[in-house]
């Protein structure tokens, strides 16, 4: 019998605490904040010797990047940012919406997502940023633009509390880190699509990020070199994947045998990333044999696009997140074109799904202000 390992991903109950490790910070006791015309929630605000922050603003705007989760063989741990593509947040100083609490204004893009900041990843993450923050005399409103799809593949909950926390923390004077907003915006992902900050990550950081260590949560930022070209094909089907849904499709046990192929592969994609090599990134995100084989027939088309992909020229292919963004690599933006015809017409013939493609450049700035008012 071949050996194999126990695979337990990290993905928990989007809404029990007591399965996975617990974001705390030292400076924190409890007391209330909660999110208005709702009861009060029990959260966690500075204790006494951390003095509450001033807005700085009346109100800012903010945007988040489109991201890239598991790079294939990097399930959980790598993703990246891409440019163009994102969510939006504007968000102000309230005098109608209740001190220490915060309303959802508006919403456009995704007509379906809920107006309950509980119940919403940009308001998870803004009232978890409140927390960290001690923000208590004064009330928040948010309004939420979505630029991208839900269920695609291409982070959506996670830029929405990318920009969300980026937002609450510019609007008190950004003394929040860069840390401290991952773990504001890894709470709204727990609780929206499952514990895993691969997507959140480099929405918050751009660039690559490389997740060392979940209990504790250590991400480290991996800096594909500026001199480098690298392009990255996006083809997104008229399908939805919920995540949930395809993490069930994963395997329970896996290989030793295909353990230690993606372990190498994921090893060589780090490498790659770190010396700018496209070609030999491209090859090692198409090498996943864990993931990759369980969700691909969930997807119509899919095999057929990777296939189409290739032979077109794209230095790797696999699926984006948990999909059904299919995502390709190459190092020049006319080839990735060409790619992303050919990609979005075998999803037509083979998979019967109208696509549309993309083609984008690494985002390596992440979440930031757009722009700042006083008015």
């Amino acid at each position: 019998m071949a050996a194999s390992i126990k695979f337990s991903p990290i993905a928990r109950s989007p809404f029990n605490h007591q399965d996975r490790p617990i974001l705390c910070h030292p400076r924190f006791s409890t007391v209330r904040c909660s999110a208005s015309h709702l009861t009060p929630q029990i959260l966690t605000t500075p204790s006494a010797e951390t003095l509450e922050p001033s807005p700085v603003f009346r109100s800012v705007k903010t945007f988040a990047p489109a991201t890239v989760a598991n790079l294939g063989p990097g399930f959980d741990f790598l993703g990246c940012a891409v440019d163009g593509l994102g969510d939006s947040i504007t968000l102000s100083v309230d005098p109608d919406v209740v001190p220490g609490t915060l309303a959802i204004s508006s919403i456009s893009g995704a007509p379906k997502l809920s107006h309950n900041p509980l119940w919403n990843c940009a308001g998870i993450a803004a009232i978890e940023t409140m927390r960290m923050l001690g923000v208590r005399s004064v009330g928040l409103s948010l309004s939420l633009e979505k630029g991208l799809p839900l269920g695609s593949g291409l982070g959506s909950s996670a830029a929405s509390a990318a920009a969300a926390a980026v937002a609450v923390n510019a609007l008190f004077g950004s003394t929040l880190t860069a840390h401290d907003l991952v773990l504001a915006g890894l709470e709204s992902e727990a609780k929206v699509s499952g514990y895993h900050a691969d997507n959140i990550g480099p929405a918050i950081l751009g660039g690559f990020v490389l997740i060392r260590s979940y209990e504790p949560f250590e991400i480290l930022p991996l800096n594909f070199p500026a001199d480098r070209d690298l392009v990255f094909v996006l083809v997104s089907p008229d399908f939805e994947a919920p995540t949930k849904k395809m993490r069930e499709a994963l395997p329970a046990e896996v290989g030793m045998k295909e353990h230690i192929r993606n372990s190498s592969q994921a090893a060589a994609l780090v490498a790659a990333v770190l010396q700018g090599d496209a070609r030999v990134l491209g090859s090692a995100l198409s090498s996943d044999v864990i993931v990759e084989p369980k969700r691909a027939p969930l997807i119509p088309g899919m095999a057929a696009v990777k296939v189409a992909a290739m032979e077109a020229g794209a230095f790797g292919c696999t699926i984006s997140g948990a999909g059904p963004t299919v995502v390709a690599v190459i190092d020049g933006e006319e080839h990735g074109k060409e790619i992303g015809d050919r990609m979005v017409e075998a999803f037509l013939v083979n998979g019967g799904l109208k696509a549309k493609a993309t083609v984008a450049k690494l985002d390596r700035v992440g979440a930031r202000v757009i722009s700042s008012s006083n008015e």
